[in-house]
């Protein structure tokens, strides 16, 4: 066994290992039992990672089942880097950190990743049981003495039939890529620092426009900049092509003052006279009702 095969093992379990702290660290405060959101509640992005986490747990056991254990960590470790690291839970930091502690929007996320880590330490207890049996430890609410005494996990929903079901959402999960590679592009150009100094206008197709649409204001918070903006693919002009048929993506430096506690750059950031330093969101968010989420 080389050094090189040793290091990336070790790799790949502290991916997994990462993982599950970045879930049980963001699920302090809460109780299963009193905060958890109802399915039919829940913001559609949530669902979609609950329905996500129940399609794996099917391939889990059946390749558990077949006795393919590599097939078990290479499904697993897929799951940490893409669905989650590289999409999930880069899009709900800024609702669980920056909107209502108790708020339909922060529960909701915490909902999710509740019924992940229940079912995730349960993947994981047959090939790393002395880090699931940690997890199984460190997660909220009522359980069994041990992991090792559990069947697998039932609390999972399925996404089928829901209005934005999973075809909807894995071309969400396209177009945000092919964004992330037009920021990343103009990162090494030096025209941005971070993702959120930029402001990005989407130029797609008659189908991608409809459903880059339906989510509205809240597009941002999915391509986690600034600002996002969907027009006709007759405009786009100087905007750069992607890997993906049907949009092209235009990538600008926002010329707004920074908002010190979500570091969005908004146009409303120093008209506040009480809070110059904040956006108006975070002022609702701090001082008011609260913002309203519907699908991220």
């Amino acid at each position: 066994v080389s050094d090189d095969i040793l290091k990336r093992t070790a790799d790949s379990y502290r991916r997994i290992r990462n993982t599950a702290r970045f879930l049980l660290s963001n699920l302090t405060g809460f109780n299963p039992e009193t905060d958890a959101v109802a399915w039919e509640d829940m913001l559609s992005l949530d669902k979609w990672a609950v329905d996500r986490t129940l399609r794996l747990q099917n391939e889990v056991v059946e390749s558990y089942n077949s006795y393919n254990f590599l097939s078990v960590y290479q499904k697993v470790h897929n799951f940490c880097s893409l669905d989650l690291g590289g999409f999930y839970l880069d899009i709900i930091k800024d609702r669980q950190y920056t909107t209502q502690q108790d708020s339909l929007a922060r529960r909701s996320c915490q909902t999710a990743m509740y019924h992940i880590i229940e079912a995730f330490a349960r993947w994981m207890a047959p090939i790393i049981s002395f880090t699931a049996e940690e997890i199984w430890g460190a997660i909220p609410g009522k359980r069994g003495e041990t992991v090792f005494l559990e069947t697998w996990y039932e609390g999972l929903n399925s996404l089928e039939g829901d209005d934005l079901g999973r075809e909807y959402w894995n071309s969400i999960l396209e177009v945000k890529t092919a964004v992330n590679k037009a920021l990343e592009d103009a990162r090494t150009a030096g025209a941005i620092g971070g993702s959120l100094e930029a402001e990005v206008t989407l130029f797609a197709d008659e189908a991608l426009t409809e459903k880059l649409g339906r989510l509205g204001n809240e597009l941002r918070f999915v391509l986690i900049t600034s600002a996002a903006t969907v027009k006709p693919m007759s405009d786009a002009n100087a905007a750069a092509a992607t890997e993906l048929t049907g949009l092209k993506v235009l990538v600008e430096k926002s010329g707004h003052q920074k908002c010190d506690r979500c570091w969005h750059r908004r146009e409303d950031v120093g008209t506040i006279e009480n809070h110059p330093d904040l956006c108006g969101r975070c002022v609702d968010n701090v001082e008011g009702s609260g913002e309203q989420r519907q699908f991220a």
